[in-house]
């Protein structure tokens, strides 16, 4: 049996908190308020809070090998950020013929590549991709005809990727060349209840997979099989994310959101849009740093 501790809520009130990510070097957890356009890092040995403001939506993020910059997905394109300057180079823009669509949930693969998917916030639905940028800073679309990206993680030795398209409540798997970075062998891993959408998602040591889940208060631990092995209530509606992290990978990091949520739902639900951090039983995968040549 799984057991867990809340140990520590960051009172940060964000509007869609997301992409959470642990830096083992820096001791620290970072994570995106992808609407208040702030990207957030905290140090819970000193308890030091830093916020950055972004020069766009930031959906999602990855730490840089011997950089001081991060690899990210913003609302328009792929970009290096530097957030103590706030420098940022450009690398590759994406649908620009598609004005309704952003990026959304993003990681760095087991062998250094970064990748992010796009998600529709206005018009047509089906319209949105997942993308890889390479270690040469080439970027490839592997899977087409999203609404919501979301839920990107892999197994711990890379062999398998797992993704949703949240509106879709599936979660599925791949199995994943990781010299190549190809996809093949969909199957589904797990079909959520309605009113039930997966969302952000991570891989513990074990290679159990926790999936955040909107609209439904928790976290669900799943088996490499798609079985429910662990729920772990939360005192918000609206999940978003989730991390291991700590200097054991014992610590779990959770975001949530307050979007959508009326004047009378946030009154119900005062810890929404806060960060959550839980003290586990379970170890989790140190998150991968992106690696360019």
């Amino acid at each position: 049996m799984v057991s867990t501790r809340l140990v520590e809520t960051l009172r940060v009130e964000n509007k869609l908190g997301e992409g959470v990510i642990w830096d083992a070097v820096g001791a620290a957890v970072w994570w995106t308020d992808i609407e208040g356009s702030t990207l957030y890092r905290y140090i819970p040995q000193n308890k030091q809070l830093d916020q950055w403001a972004t020069p766009e939506r930031l959906g999602s993020f990855a730490l840089v090998a011997s950089s001081s910059r991060l690899i990210c997905g913003f609302a328009s394109g792929f970009a290096y950020f530097n957030p103590a300057t706030g420098a940022m180079q450009w690398l590759s823009k994406i649908e620009q013929d598609n004005p309704g669509t952003r990026l959304n949930d993003g990681r760095a693969d087991r062998q250094g590549r970064f990748w992010a998917g796009s998600m529709v916030e206005s018009g047509e639905q089906g319209v949105g991709a997942l993308y890889c940028l390479d270690h040469r800073l080439q970027l490839s679309s592997q899977i087409s005809g999203l609404s919501i990206s979301n839920g990107l993680c892999w197994n711990p030795d890379g062999t398998i990727m797992y993704h949703t398209d949240t509106p879709s409540r599936s979660i599925y798997r791949y199995d994943f060349d990781g010299a190549t970075a190809a996809l093949s062998n969909q199957r589904l891993l797990v079909r959520t209840e309605k009113g039930c959408f997966p969302d952000g998602a991570t891989v513990d040591a074990e290679g159990y997979i926790w999936s955040a889940q909107w609209a439904a208060s928790r976290v669900v631990r799943y088996s490499p099989e798609g079985e429910a092995d662990f729920i772990l209530p939360l005192p918000v509606s609206q999940p978003t994310c989730v991390a291991f992290g700590g200097p054991e990978l014992n610590r779990l990091f959770v975001t949530s959101a307050y979007q959508g949520l009326d004047a009378q739902a946030r009154e119900a639900e005062p810890e929404a849009g806060n960060l959550f951090i839980f003290e586990t039983d379970i170890q989790g995968i140190a998150d991968p740093l992106f690696k360019p040549d």
